[in-house]
């Protein structure tokens, strides 16, 4: 409990009024500093007792595209026995921010539920809650702030728009060598040996590990023709002043949420087509998926936290340069070193380049499609129009 700025002046109003009737002998102003001082008692008696509620939250939904509303649904109970709770206003606590929540007096065991609009303008991982409350007493002389109840996290998606996905694979040959973990296998190269599972094709158990490990293993192969799409994204840069300004909002992370959009709306396409996805950004992140919508789940929340990488690397990170197969699709503000772009041309059957932001001619990279954009829905539309179409 602590006194209000209010509470603070009549404490010292009511010293300086005792000190002075005392002094000079005035019965009345000894009186009103009594007065005073029972006012602060009476306040501190109302707000020091504890509410007895609780607190039960939910969001619908708990992952929404940014922009898009969300709700909060707050279920307050007097868990009291006996007792009316008073009425208090409470703050639900969103990121740094409060939502302010009027709850009205509650009988023994009664509820109250309230609803209101959570902001989506920010992408972004964000706690709800926990509830604030704020008992202050009739007077506003002294406050009391307490936290109860749980948290909820709201994921804040990119924004993602209407892109056709590319249908096209990159099949391996006998000649390519052995496969590795992170290339794409054929039909008559393992994938992995794993356990046996229900529906599983009988010819594919292998018995050598079968008897090493006493349970039924299963050889899982690969299809060849299985379409493969990577995007890159680059991370390390943002439009400098006079750069895009009109069309890049950028969060508190500084990083272009247009070209998260884009890339965003492309692998979301291409995961919804069942195609498996790759999310490489120039910071280091490397997310690879089998597609279908577990993997656009996964993908969205990877780039709902993303943060911006430092400048001083490469475009193309080092993971990215063993690999290949199927679409490579880079997105960036400010691209640089595009003749790195130009290298992975013979380990993808496509390589595209959209520049966000960009102004002027297109520049010419060997054997990379360039398609530069004012933002991320003209890219979508080029993208449907002239690759995807």
């Amino acid at each position: 409990m602590r006194l209000t700025g209010r509470g603070a002046a009549v404490l010292v109003g009511a010293v300086v009024l005792f000190a002075l009737g005392q002094w000079a002998g005035y019965p009345v102003l000894l009186a009103v500093a009594a007065a005073c001082g029972g006012a602060l008692v009476a306040a501190v008696l109302v707000t020091v007792r504890r509410p007895h509620v609780a607190v039960q939250r939910d969001l619908f939904p708990d992952r929404v595209e940014r922009g898009r509303p969300a709700v909060a649904r707050l279920r307050v109970r007097n868990t009291a026995t006996s007792g009316w709770t008073p009425a208090f206003t409470a703050g639900d606590r969103f990121g740094s921010g409060f939502h302010a929540v009027a709850v009205r007096p509650l009988a023994p065991g009664a509820d109250a539920v309230y609803h209101y609009e959570l902001p989506t303008t920010t992408r972004g991982r964000h706690e709800v809650g926990p509830l604030t409350l704020d008992r202050v007493d009739a007077l506003s002389l002294g406050r009391r702030r307490l936290s109860t109840g749980d948290t909820t996290t709201l994921w804040v998606h990119p924004r993602t728009y209407p892109m056709r996905a590319l249908a096209g694979g990159h099949p391996r040959h006998h000649h390519e060598g052995r496969a590795t973990e992170k290339s794409l296998r054929g039909s008559l190269d393992v994938r992995e040996v794993r356990e046996y599972m229900a529906g599983d094709e009988v010819r594919h158990l292998h018995w050598k590990a079968t008897a090493r490990t006493g349970r039924l293993m299963v050889r899982d192969y690969a299809d060849p023709n299985q379409p493969r799409f990577t995007a890159l994204l680059d991370d390390r840069h943002i439009p400098g002043p006079g750069d895009g300004r009109r069309l890049s909002e950028l969060d508190g992370r500084g990083m272009s949420e247009e070209a998260v959009d884009l890339v965003a709306s492309l692998v979301v396409a291409a995961a919804k087509a069942d195609h498996r996805c790759r999310l490489v950004t120039s910071g280091g992140t490397d997310i690879t998926t089998r597609g279908g919508v577990a993997a656009v789940r996964r993908l969205l929340d990877e780039l709902c936290v993303l943060d911006r990488a430092g400048a001083a690397g490469p475009l193309v990170p080092p993971q990215l340069t063993g690999s290949g197969g199927g679409t490579l699709v880079a997105v960036s503000t400010a691209p640089g070193e595009l003749g790195a772009l130009a290298t992975l041309r013979a380990r993808y059957t496509d390589v595209v380049l959209i520049t966000i932001g960009a102004h002027g001619p297109a520049p010419r990279v060997p054997g990379v499609t360039v398609l530069p954009a004012t933002g991320a829905q003209e890219a979508a539309d080029i993208w449907n129009a002239v690759i995807a179409r």
